[in-house]
């Protein structure tokens, strides 16, 4: 048991042995007192207001059978003509924890029967209705219903504090799953950010390093080119990565690095025009300017299909189509290489995040493969972002 149950067990002990005592000195004081009494009371007297108090110490665990306990006690306390006692006082506290443990119906059923098992004996024995009726019933009556209400409010006030905390811990969990999902979120991105980046430059690279080995003796300016192609691309991923790192650096999250768009299309076509192919741009519709982010996702698509065609068509010509209409722009890359065979769909990570990438904006990506005649990439990017 850890040492604040220990703590609270031991605060609880300690009030319910208090009011044991209380019990105990209100009820011996009136059986002293020996008001109306038929004769000197005795021990057994005393016992029955020990019992009253002893319930106490079990009022938390068992509050219905003190109730009952000390309701049929207290009747069988008067069956024995002892010395009037009153009828609320001995039972009040076991009312209150009744009803402070949410057996309010048994604490307003116990205070009933009482009130009219003991109105019913007395005016059958002959007492005065005028000040039984009057004020001793009424006081009794009032006292319970007192005790009663006191500890359904107390019942209701831990039940609304509990019910604000668990909803405070409600709160603090859905914030730290927001905040974990938004990380997750920016994790996904930042990797697909660097995916298409990398590929798209290394395989430049590669390209343009291979061209410059083996012209390098027969055709040393082609080499020349070729070697300040590689630079150039090496350059401007080492801007990027720059940008990006900054972007992670900044404590609010805020990045003022220039998103690549679709205006930065001429780029992609000279690099890869540079490394070997020839790249057709063909634009139908009437060209509008995108929202930054569907703007930079169409750079993106492109710039992985260029990077998938360097890498495996083997491709000798690429043909880019840029389709706008008033809600969306259709992105079609097609190149004339190898293709991929009917069971060997392209399942890389540049794909993949293509797809996520226009998930995201609620766009959407289909390829397809023609073996032997070249792939077919087509993204389908909302002009206007979803809200």
């Amino acid at each position: 048991m850890s040492a604040p149950t220990q703590s609270v067990d031991r605060r609880q002990l300690m009030v319910d042995t208090g009011l044991g005592m209380l019990v105990l000195v209100a009820v011996g004081t009136a059986i002293t007192a020996n008001i109306g009494g038929p004769a000197a009371p005795g021990l057994p007297a005393y016992a029955f207001g020990a019992l009253f108090g002893a319930l106490m110490l079990v009022r938390r665990r068992w509050p219905v059978a003190t109730l009952v306990i000390s309701a049929v006690g207290l009747l069988a306390y008067y069956a024995l003509s002892y010395p009037p006692i009153g009828l609320a006082v001995p039972v009040a506290a076991a009312l209150f924890s009744a009803a402070e443990y949410g057996r309010l119906y048994w604490a307003v059923g116990t205070a009933v029967a009482l009130l009219a098992i003991s109105t019913g004996v007395r005016i059958a024995q002959g007492d005065d209705l005028s000040f039984m009726l009057g004020l001793e019933m009424p006081t009794s009556a009032a006292l319970m219903a007192t005790v009663i209400a006191l500890g359904d409010s107390i019942r209701s006030r831990r039940g609304w504090r509990a019910e604000l905390t668990r909803q405070a811990r409600a709160a603090e969990l859905e914030r730290e799953r927001e905040a974990a999902r938004r990380v997750e979120q920016e994790r996904v991105r930042i990797a697909r950010d660097l995916h298409d980046l990398l590929a798209h430059t290394v395989s430049v690279i590669s390209l343009h390093t291979d061209v410059a080995r083996e012209s390098l003796r027969d055709d040393p300016d082609t080499a020349e080119r070729s070697l300040a192609s590689a630079r150039a691309a090496c350059r401007d991923v080492g801007r990027e990565l720059r940008a990006t790192l900054h972007a992670l650096r900044e404590p609010d999250g805020t990045d003022d690095a220039p998103v690549p768009g679709l205006d930065r299309l001429d780029t992609l076509v000279g690099t890869a025009t540079a490394a070997g192919l020839d790249v057709q741009v063909r634009t139908s519709g009437q060209p509008a300017p995108l929202p930054a982010i569907s703007d930079a996702t169409a750079y993106r698509v492109v710039q992985e299909s260029l990077s998938n065609v360097l890498r495996h068509a083997g491709a000798s010509t690429v043909r880019i189509e840029l389709d706008y209409s008033e809600d969306t722009v259709l992105i079609r890359v097609t190149d004339n290489g190898r293709g991929a065979p009917d069971d060997d769909q392209p399942k890389g990570w540049g794909i993949v995040g293509m797809r996520e990438r226009l998930a995201l904006l609620g766009g959407d990506l289909r390829t397809r493969s023609r073996p032997g005649a070249g792939f077919v990439v087509e993204a389908r990017i909302p002009a206007r972002v979803q809200s």
